[in-house]
């Protein structure tokens, strides 16, 4: 992931949307937590394309944590997302990084964190892995125990008490290649995870499509369906 997360498409595809949510909803004042932030990427891009904002990651993994912190520059607390080590109200917005579908978090215990530690009108911003029919090999490699519709990721958050939550799909014009990959090409229970190397030409081709759907969505037009689920809330 160390590797991958610095130049895979997704990676880059991903964390430009979580980017674009919180310029367009940037929350309250104060940092911004990376919730399962893994070994920094989305922290190191973070103070790239937000550079008057400043961070603060949790990560489960003391490893990966240490790595985090010295890939982005930002303090990495090693610790658990169903009792994040942060005192309530501390920060102004707050991202997640398909965490809550992990199988290592409660999500209404996760969610109830998030809200604990944001401050009045904070953003929340959660990317989540999209429909159950998409269930893989791949889920079971990085330990994804749900899969989530726009319309039940939606009624997660209002029920943990956020308010003007929206939840969109994205990664729609690859859909039918994920359902290939993942349901014939690697149905095998044994099959690696999606996440590595790709070659050149096919990285720089599935990116170049993402950032076309991601025009597409600045638009105005939304995809109706897609690999993911982008949620963006707000803290009462």
């Amino acid at each position: 992931m160390d590797a991958a997360e610095d130049g895979m498409w997704w990676f880059r595809a991903a964390h430009a949307r979580v980017l674009d949510a919180l310029r367009a909803r940037p929350g309250a004042e104060g940092p911004v937590l990376d919730a399962g932030c893994g070994t920094g990427g989305f922290l190191q891009r973070l103070a790239q394309g937000l550079p008057g904002r400043g961070a603060v990651g949790l990560e489960y993994v003391a490893d990966a944590a240490r790595r985090a912190a010295q890939k982005s520059g930002w303090p990495v607390a090693a610790g658990d997302a169903n009792r994040l080590p942060f005192a309530d109200a501390s920060f102004g917005a707050a991202v997640s990084i398909d965490v809550i579908c992990h199988a290592g978090v409660e999500p209404a215990r996760g969610m109830a964190e998030l809200q604990r530690v944001l401050r009045p009108g904070g953003t929340v911003v959660l990317n989540l892995p999209a429909y159950e029919w998409l269930r893989s090999a791949h889920d079971a490699r990085v330990h994804t125990a749900r899969r989530y519709t726009a319309r039940n990721a939606r009624q997660m958050a209002e029920a943990a008490g956020f308010t003007r939550v929206t939840a969109r799909y994205w990664n729609g014009l690859l859909l039918p290649l994920m359902a290939l990959q993942r349901k014939v090409l690697h149905r095998k229970p044994d099959a690696p995870s999606d996440v590595g190397d790709f070659p050149p030409w096919i990285d720089t081709t599935l990116h170049a499509v993402s950032e076309i759907e991601r025009r597409i969505g600045r638009a105005g037009i939304a995809m109706p369906g897609g690999g993911s689920v982008l949620l963006i809330a707000t803290r009462p």
